[in-house]
């Protein structure tokens, strides 16, 4: 089981579920809206059925736990606006 991609949630918690190497991620969307919910301590007992809403889903869409690195991120500088921005909104 070497699935790759958007599945039907094989738990039927969610209209799809990403599976990654035939394992059930916490990665799950429902109406085109992307969220996460771990998948449940039990296996998958359905057969895995691929996801289609009218168009392809390969993956170009997800980011990674590394894109922050490669973007440089820099948390400093988003915590340095929202103060900013707490401060406009209190003062002004």
């Amino acid at each position: 089981m070497n699935e790759e991609g958007w599945y039907i949630d094989p738990y039927g918690r969610h209209e799809a579920r990403w599976i990654s190497e035939g394992t059930p991620t916490a990665l799950v969307r429902d109406g085109g809206v992307e969220s996460q919910d771990p998948p449940p301590d039990q296996p998958v007992t359905v057969e895995m059925e691929p996801w289609r809403a009218g168009d392809v889903h390969d993956a170009s869409d997800l980011k990674r736990a590394d894109d922050a690195d490669a973007q440089g991120f820099d948390p400093k500088e988003l915590t340095q606006a929202a103060f900013e921005a707490i401060d406009e909104s209190t003062t002004g």
